[in-house]
């Protein structure tokens, strides 16, 4: 395998080529996704920088990779100082590291198939103050001089049961079709791959840990829809379930159909699509509505159907995670366990369930300094024991077909330090603080954010992320457009007022580089309140997540009578949803676990 130093020669010599005085690397694909499949991983082949989310430039003389305060230390271990420098988001962005740093008169290449419209605008600007400009490249040139790129995915589609889904595509074309014909529109473009699957009740396996296909679809006035997807993925049982209503396209059809679009008003998405898909229509003569995505919010919002798969999951999900707690107590004393063996374990328990389809993100199993690495993942390279006296982190997932699941624990193995519990105690005290959270409807994500902080920062310490992001059904770990993130913060979404039936994480932690990490993730569901005297409609939370939290490392004397209430109240809901599933050995197991503090 080429190093990655050679790589980068050899982009620059391809762009030499290509007459280019630099480029842009997004982390995304044509559907602006968070995770990708393989053949979109451009950033990674090009870096060695294996993060969900971050960029890069690349000039003659100088590169420089884009990321937030989530990967600040994976980026250092992952990614070469001598070829790279660390840029550091929302502090700087990738255009602005343009103006500084863009020869005078220079052209700078992007893939007009990986950023949106407004970053192309936002960029131009930037680049005209040196007196340089953005040139859309016809063929991406790291897909040039990447001689082994993966192809994209042929894994087949699969239907997404009405039963599971809570409402049929139909339906849900229809609705779309009502609000078009409200707005005055003729069509909407749906670019975003869990939109896509959440429309037509589809599933796929074309992302890792994301049940997505890769297609297109638009959605017309009438209900109909056209579907740009690879006739190879799609199955006798995928064509009777979308009927006749939904007209079959090539994937590589949707840029010429989007040509034929003269004269209509078409809705689009400005932050889920890309900026070929704007140029297209634009060349055709259409009129772009610039508009939400009309699936993002009721996919958002869960029916009943979706809020009782989802219990369901989170039931059998805990179930799995007691089982692996339980084992991780009994076998780390012995010193035989790494990271990568916790990890392999953690999959094997989910998986002897028969229900799991897949993780949802891969696991970060974190022993000592890599549990302050917020989205570390083990490898042969970095794998650490777990030893004595240390905190281990697991953050994992499951994909079930009822439901996705996303649980952060934080073990002690053997003996904590005072400082350890402290830390631990003020995470659970700002984790408790978003659980009972009281709200006036309208209130966003980001108007919470500080109730997980206080205790932390009454210590005067905090950490770099945000506190909780939406999640879906069957579908994406991380879904907008809701999320508990401070306001103007990297990770947007922040203002997007809650709902009833949203489904959010909470997830405060702390990290203290070099030494361990710790944090405390539930599921949480937005729910409609009733509080007495109230003369506002208010709105909180129900915890869907049951797993003991580790009751050596809490402090009882920091925690308020409330705080400990909320404990062992947690604690007994624990025993009562998971205890049908054990055996009496585990049973005994999770009611010492769940004994009240």
């Amino acid at each position: 395998m080429s190093s990655y130093a050679d790589r980068l020669a050899a982009l620059r010599d391809q762009l030499k080529r290509d007459r280019l005085d630099g480029f842009v690397v997004p982390l995304t694909d044509e559907h602006m996704s968070e995770y990708v499949g393989s053949y979109a991983q451009r950033l990674e082949w090009l870096t060695g920088f294996k993060g969900s989310a971050g960029s890069a430039v690349v000039l003659p003389e100088q590169a420089a990779i884009f990321t937030d305060g989530r990967y600040t230390l994976q980026v250092r271990s992952q990614v070469s100082e001598s070829e790279w420098s660390y840029q550091s988001v929302p502090e700087t962005s990738a255009a602005e590291w343009l103006r500084e740093h863009a020869p005078q008169g220079a052209r700078i290449g992007y893939d007009p198939w990986l950023h949106t419209t407004d970053w192309v605008k936002q960029a131009k600007e930037q680049l005209a103050a040196k007196g340089a400009e953005l040139v859309a490249v016809g063929t991406n040139p790291i897909d040039r001089v990447w001689a082994d790129r993966p192809a994209p995915s042929k894994a087949r589609l699969m239907v997404q049961r009405d039963e599971l889904a809570g409402q049929s595509s139909a339906d849900k074309r229809q609705q779309m079709a009502d609000w078009l014909s409200e707005n005055g529109a003729d069509a909407a473009v749906l670019a975003a791959l869990d939109s896509i699957a959440w429309t037509f009740n589809l599933r796929g396996a074309d992302v890792s840990h994301t049940p997505v296909a890769l297609a297109y679809a638009i959605v017309n006035r009438d209900g109909t829809a056209e579907l740009f997807v690879d006739p190879d993925k799609v199955g006798d049982e995928v064509k009777a379930h979308l009927g006749n209503g939904v007209r079959l396209h090539e994937r590589t059809a949707f840029e010429g159909y989007l040509q034929g679009l003269e004269g209509k008003r078409v809705a689009v998405d400005p932050e889920r699509s890309v900026a070929a898909i704007g140029q297209a229509l634009d060349e055709a003569g259409a009129v772009i509505w610039r508009v939400r995505d009309p699936a993002v919010l009721p996919k958002a919002i869960k029916n009943q159907a979706e809020i009782s798969g989802h219990r369901a999951a989170q039931a059998r999900d805990g179930a799995a995670i007691v089982r692996f707690l339980k084992w991780v107590e009994a076998e780390a004393p012995s010193g035989k366990l790494d990271e990568l063996i916790a990890s392999d374990k953690l999959q094997a328990i989910r998986a002897a369930g028969g229900m799991l389809k897949d993780l949802s993100f891969d696991t970060i199993s974190g022993s000592g300094p890599n549990g302050a690495i917020v989205h570390y993942k083990a490898s042969a390279e970095t794998n650490r024991a777990i030893t004595m006296n240390s905190l281990y982190l697991v953050d994992s997932g499951g994909q079930y077909e009822d439901g996705t699941t996303d649980i952060t624990r934080t073990l002690a193995i053997g003996e904590p330090t005072d400082e350890m519990r402290d830390r631990f105690t003020r995470v659970l005290q700002g984790h408790i603080g978003i659980a009972t959270a009281l709200f006036p409807k309208g209130t966003r994500g980001s108007q919470l954010d500080s109730f997980a902080r206080r205790a932390l920062w009454d210590a005067g310490v905090d950490y770099a992320h945000g506190t909780g992001h939406g999640v879906g059904a069957f579908l994406s770990v991380h879904e907008g457009p809701q999320r508990i993130s401070p306001a103007g913060s990297s990770q947007s979404g922040g203002d997007e007022p809650l709902q009833a039936g949203m489904i959010l994480s909470n997830e405060p932690g702390y990290y203290k580089t070099g030494e361990y990490g710790i944090r405390i993730e539930n599921l949480v569901l937005v729910i409609v309140k009733q509080v007495a005297g109230a003369e506002k409609a208010m709105l909180g939370f129900e915890t869907l997540t049951f797993a003991p939290i580790e009751r050596r490392l809490i402090v009882k004397e920091m925690l308020s009578a409330k705080e400990i209430a909320w404990v062992d109240s947690y604690h007994r809901d624990v025993l009562a949803k998971i205890r049908p599933q054990l055996d009496s050995d585990e049973l005994s197991w999770l009611e010492a676990a769940c004994a009240a503090l």
